[in-house]
């Protein structure tokens, strides 16, 4: 066995999937689909092929050309990174037939009741693919080395309604006669009160962007290529509206920047709070955390990233998570290119100074794990929503912008360009990129130093800082904190979320009590509607001990599910060497009340925190 992936079942020597067809039958009831999975290779097969799954019951395989079963078997060694392999053994196959049910503790899928809803009346569900959890909704070689073309049908209770990032075909009435495809008896896919939603991607994808969400699903146009969808609550669909009505600017602003959009649609939908990420870049449909909606459209700045993955990371994505820089660093370049365009300079630079911070508290962060300081990692064994960190996308940019200081922005946009047209719709590597690199921009390796940049820990001697007036006067005003000094009301007259977080990410990591009382009781950031002004605030106040803010750290863990929240909180009140054991059983007795209603990914996360601090 060759493994193309340290996160894969999948072997090099078998041929990849090409196509997948899927039947999904939602049952709300048991937090459970079943389904049927169609896939077509590449080539045919005979022997052995490995597929991916995890919390999977398979229930057949299928020859489908004669309808006659194939041998299969899936392993009882449950490996706790990558799942369970299901071996079928083909002859002369190129297309197999698999019928399942997922789990409802399904890595990938959060089931919500009513009550945890806005409407409180309907259920809801959706996904997270991304890095290694599509194999939890169906067997596939879960790898972005290969990339399939889909079809999915979606039956669902006719109350409620279906995105995908795929192409809507129809909503329409189930029918008899095989439309099941073996997903499930058919007379419960044909029962009163089941509808059917079809969609199909007719361009390959890595199935990290496999994704769906069904509920009570409203809508509001917002562009010629845009949707805005959420559930169907006036308010809510409103307010993502407004923050997100500047988007078609920013998509002409990207073709011009990085060449035609290839995904027809950008749609966006607003999850409910429990949504683990900022956004999830799946083509045609953006998956959004409610928190971006801050009412004075920085938000938009989150849209940028995702649309930025549009084309890098979902035309060209890294062949394995060992080179995630590739997806994040070239994109959080380009949404900065594309901030910077839309909303100027000055933005751009707040940006770029706040990653800067981050990058250098990830530095402490792993200390003691110094491979995940370097962009081309080694994973093998290593869970990759473990090591999830600002690494990729901040020393990514970094190295990225150090290219466009050496050569000049032109050439870089040209060079750009180029790598875009070369690789779109592939899956590349490190070295993929750095030959490419060497060979359109001849000598380069000899004005940097890339492979320091690339397979060195740390951060390089020459990456920088932003230069701008607004960035270096806010990181003065936090130096003089330190001597008491609070910034005056003049000084903060035009501050909006962005300069409050760089503000707050650069002040000493714990201060007096005083000090932060005093903050807050002029400027009220612990009730900020923005929460990354809140969250940065509340880490000063819990590692200066300032208990009288923990109703407020709780009431945050627990109306939001964003793991850039949770990590840094839950991180702030068990780390350190100081006695806290009153923060530490105020930890898991929060964790433990809030637990179901967070992700199943934020849920590991949180988890693997406290059992390595208490």
């Amino acid at each position: 066995m060759a493994p193309i992936d340290p996160h894969s079942f999948t072997d090099s020597t078998h041929p990849l999937t090409t196509h997948i067809s899927l039947s999904l039958y939602f049952d709300f009831s048991t937090s459970t689909i079943s389904s049927s999975a169609l896939l077509t290779l590449c080539a045919p097969h005979t022997g052995d092929l490995l597929l991916d799954t995890r919390s999977l019951t398979i229930k057949s395989v299928i020859d489908p050309i004669n309808n006659t079963p194939l041998s299969f078997c899936l392993s009882s060694d449950v490996d706790p990174i990558k799942g369970q392999p299901l071996t079928v053994s083909l002859n002369n196959n190129s297309k197999i037939l698999i019928t399942f049910v997922t789990s409802p503790s399904s890595s990938a899928l959060q089931w919500l009741t009513p009550p945890q809803t806005f409407n409180k009346k309907f259920p809801f569900v959706y996904t997270q693919c991304q890095s290694i959890h599509a194999r939890s909704i169906f067997p596939c070689q879960d790898t972005p080395a290969s990339r399939v073309r889909y079809n999915a049908k979606l039956n669902i209770p006719h109350q409620l309604s279906a995105v995908m990032s795929a192409r809507h075909v129809e909503r329409r009435a189930p029918l008899a006669g095989g439309d099941s495809s073996f997903a499930c008896d058919e007379s419960l896919w044909c029962a009163e009160g089941r509808v059917v939603e079809e969609f199909t991607m007719e361009q390959p994808i890595p199935p990290y962007l496999f994704a769906f969400a069904v509920g009570e699903i409203g809508f509001r146009e917002v562009g010629p290529r845009t949707k805005v969808f959420a559930e169907s609550v006036p308010a809510v669909l409103d307010a993502a509206a407004k923050e997100f009505a500047g988007t078609e600017d920013m998509i002409r602003v990207g073709e011009k920047l990085f060449g035609d959009y290839d995904w027809e649609r950008f749609d966006l939908l607003v999850l409910p709070p429990s949504f683990p990420y900022g956004g999830m870049e799946n083509p045609r449909m953006v998956f959004l955390t409610p928190t971006v909606i801050k009412g004075d459209a920085s938000g938009a700045q989150v849209v940028a990233h995702e649309l930025a993955h549009s084309w890098t990371g979902n035309l060209i994505t890294n062949k394995t998570n060992d080179h995630f820089w590739l997806n994040e660093g070239f994109t959080t370049y380009a949404e900065r290119r594309i901030v910077e365009a839309v909303q100027g300079e000055d933005i751009a630079a707040l940006n770029i100074g706040i990653g800067w911070k981050g990058l250098v508290d990830e530095m402490e962060r792993f200390k003691d794990n110094i491979e995940f300081t370097k962009l081309l990692t080694n994973q093998e064994g290593v869970d990759p929503d473990d090591v999830y960190s600002q690494v990729p996308y901040e020393k990514g940019f970094q190295f990225l912008w150090r290219i466009e200081r050496q050569i000049g922005r032109p050439a870089f946009d040209e060079f750009l360009k180029k790598y875009i047209a070369a690789f779109k719709f592939q899956s590349i590597d490190t070295y993929m990129f750095l030959d490419f690199l060497k060979v359109n921009v001849p000598g380069i390796e000899k004005e940097i130093d890339l492979k320091i940049w690339t397979e060195g820990t740390g951060i390089p001697f020459d990456a920088m800082e932003p230069v701008s007036n607004i960035y270096k006067k806010i990181v003065s005003l936090a130096n003089e904190f330190k001597q008491g000094r609070m910034p005056s009301e003049e000084e903060v007259a035009n501050w909006h979320g962005q300069e409050w977080e760089l503000y707050l990410e650069n002040l000493p990591k714990s201060v007096e009590a005083s000090q932060v009382t005093a903050l807050d009781s002029r400027y009220r950031l612990s009730e900020s509607k923005d929460y990354e002004v809140k969250v940065a605030f509340l880490q000063l106040a819990i590692a200066s001990r300032c208990s009288e803010y923990y109703n407020i750290v709780e009431k945050t863990l627990k109306e939001v599910g964003r793991m850039k929240y949770l990590r840094p909180l839950y991180t702030a009140l068990v780390q350190g060497n100081v006695k806290k054991e009153e923060e530490k059983i105020f930890a898991q007795r929060v964790f433990s009340e809030a637990r179901e209603t967070y992700h199943p990914i934020a849920q590991g996360v949180v988890e693997s925190i406290l059992s390595k601090h208490l």
